[in-house]
């Protein structure tokens, strides 16, 4: 059985969520309870959720969802280590990150011969998805921090930029039919930096011209909406079931 949702608009909105949500947290934690302990939580978390989420027969959207922003709570927290304590620049990690995510999509074509997110029913092919959600975050993490941070660009700026180039990609990926995979992974990375940049608006006081809710207020709020439209996709993934008798 497929193990992923189809790609609708409430997709994306999820997953621009997750990232939005995932940055808040995550900053979150790390100022409350220190970076070391919060990615030894998240990395634990995530470990749980994955586990779960490989156990299951099929697509259950709260397993994945969970998931998902297990996903993105550990790889907001592992870039910002990466810059903070190793002392790498955020344009290299960014680069890294691009050739990592390179490897992992040449090695999933050269066992599977495709790269197809439709098609993720058998272990091997999980493994591999999930192992280029996780690059693609710390790779969308790393990319927002650098133009908002080093071009000077500030979250706003950053997230606008990175907005228009989801909807472009998207409009490709929808209208066009050219390159579907390639469409939709590109979209895929670019839903990272684009919430992350916006949550950093709202959240941090930081650069000027930013709102300084607080990471803790953004992220509790963005959590709400998050939870709720995975209880509506829990539900109507339920009543589909029922409906043909699963």
């Amino acid at each position: 059985m497929i193990k992923v949702p189809e790609i609708t608009l409430l997709f994306w909105i999820c997953k621009i969520l997750t990232t939005g949500m995932g940055e808040s947290l995550s900053d979150y934690f790390a100022s409350t309870i220190g970076p070391k302990m919060a990615l030894l939580g998240s990395s634990l978390g995530l470990a749980i959720a994955l586990i779960w989420q490989f156990r299951v027969a099929g697509y259950v959207p709260w397993i994945y969802w969970l998931t998902v922003a297990m996903v993105a709570i550990f790889g907001t927290i592992a870039a910002d280590e990466i810059h903070h304590s190793l002392g790498i620049a955020y344009a290299v990690s960014t680069l890294v990150f691009v050739v990592i995510l390179a490897i992992i999509f040449g090695a999933w074509y050269w066992s599977e011969k495709n790269l197809d997110f439709s098609s993720i029913n058998t272990p091997l092919r999980e493994t591999f998805y999930w192992a280029v959600v996780i690059a693609t975050f710390v790779l969308g993490t790393a990319a927002g921090d650098w133009t908002a941070n080093n071009l000077h660009l500030g979250h706003l700026t950053s997230g606008i930029m990175f907005g228009l180039q989801f909807l472009l990609v998207v409009w490709a990926y929808y209208s066009s039919g050219y390159l579907p995979i390639l469409n939709f992974w590109l979209a895929y990375i670019l839903t990272r930096p684009l919430g992350a940049s916006f949550a950093d608006w709202m959240g941090s006081s930081e650069i000027k011209g930013n709102l300084g809710w607080g990471h803790g207020s953004v992220g509790l709020g963005l959590t709400v909406l998050f939870l709720g439209l995975v209880y509506y996709l829990n539900s109507k993934s339920s009543r589909i079931k029922n409906a043909h008798g699963f």
